[in-house]
């Protein structure tokens, strides 16, 4: 069914595992994509060949420029003439055990808050007239367990989705009733990136969560479409995508 077709979503970080595969999903169910990218045209473009249905296109939107995100906003004016859906996916983070307190530098901290927390707010608001305008606008923020379990790649990551999480409860309360805004809340989850890790570790994660595996790029995705299609009296809350983890 193309329940989302006459609609125009925007994907940040569409080039990572879980933005590839929340644009395809997002095409498949009948949305044009705007296909956001930082430094990676190349996958961008890629991706963009891949989608199913036609009308996307592939955009620079690096979260941290709020002038290179004013222009993204034109820009999607121009070629769509609106924007029904925002989808903050782009992130950034690196591995640091959370007691080694001095490998946690200012420089990781600050593009870490900058990407995963600034990003979005940057984002929505250079999108929010188009949002508004929309009659049915929703932005879904990509958040994370570690939001909750205060476990993950490093100190300053799990806070910076614990802000991710905060801003969509003050967003949604700012904008509502034109715009809906959303967190979805993945646990590990099986990208490219996750199966570059030690294998000896993954297993471990997977035992540990209560389903007996990772979570597929795909499940997130279909959680995000499910929120634009079937949850549209849901605002202000966080989706859970993580396969019981936080039970074990």
């Amino acid at each position: 069914m193309k329940a989302l077709e006459g609609k125009v979503a925007v994907v940040t970080g569409a080039t990572g595992g879980l933005g590839g595969a929340i644009c395809a999903a997002l095409a498949q169910a009948g949305a044009r994509v705007v296909v956001g990218y930082n430094r990676r045209a190349d996958a961008a473009h890629a991706l963009l060949a891949e989608l199913p249905g036609d009308g996307h296109l592939a955009v620079a939107t690096p979260v941290t420029d709020s002038a290179a995100l004013g222009r993204l906003a034109a820009t999607v004016q121009d070629h769509f003439g609106r924007c029904d859906l925002l989808v903050n996916c782009a992130g950034t983070t690196r591995f640091v055990a959370h007691a080694d307190l001095d490998s946690l530098d200012d420089a990781l901290i600050d593009s870490i808050l900058a990407t995963n927390v600034r990003g979005p707010i940057a984002c929505v608001r250079a999108l929010a007239p188009l949002l508004k305008a929309s009659g049915d606008g929703l932005v879904v923020n990509i958040s994370s367990i570690a939001a909750r379990t205060a476990m993950g790649s490093n100190i300053a990551y799990c806070a910076s989705k614990a802000a991710v999480d905060n801003l969509t409860r003050s967003l949604a309360r700012a904008l509502a009733p034109q715009v809906r805004v959303v967190s979805v809340a993945p646990g590990l989850a099986d990208t490219e990136f996750v199966q570059g890790l030690a294998q000896a570790w993954r297993d471990e994660q997977a035992a540990r969560t209560p389903l007996g595996r990772l979570a597929l790029a795909a499940e997130v995705a279909r959680a995000v479409v499910a929120l634009a299609t079937h949850l549209t009296f849901t605002t202000g809350a966080v989706i859970p995508v993580d396969g019981g983890r936080p039970l074990s």
